[in-house]
């Protein structure tokens, strides 16, 4: 698929961008919305976001940070700061948009 070729009106997105039903999202949405903010999705970003989109099939919410950090803690042995090199606008702002997540009310940041 052509990146530039998304048609973003096919999706239901909030006034922030964020997907408004994370059923919609598959990995062709997940390259256009990192492209939309600036990001190439390495395999370290698609760890993460293979393992958010994981825990919603799982659980029908979106992963705490802490879970996230603590995965990459036992995957990577890196942590928080390496969550924030691979996502540096932050965990809900591109980690849990980019994986087609509804924006979290409330968040804790691990």
């Amino acid at each position: 698929m052509n990146l530039h070729s998304l048609d973003f009106t096919d999706l239901s997105r909030d006034e922030e961008g964020y997907l408004i039903e994370p059923e919609d999202w598959d990995e062709d949405v997940a390259r256009a919305l990192a492209a939309e903010a600036g990001l190439e999705l390495t395999s370290d970003h698609w760890d993460v976001i293979r393992f958010v989109r994981d825990y919603y099939d799982e659980h029908r919410v979106a992963v705490d940070a802490r879970f996230v950090i603590k995965h990459l803690s036992q995957t990577k042995g890196a942590g928080r700061n390496y969550l924030f090199e691979l996502f540096p606008y932050g965990y809900v702002q591109q980690t849990c948009k980019i994986a087609g997540m509804r924006r979290p009310r409330a968040w804790s940041v691990g």
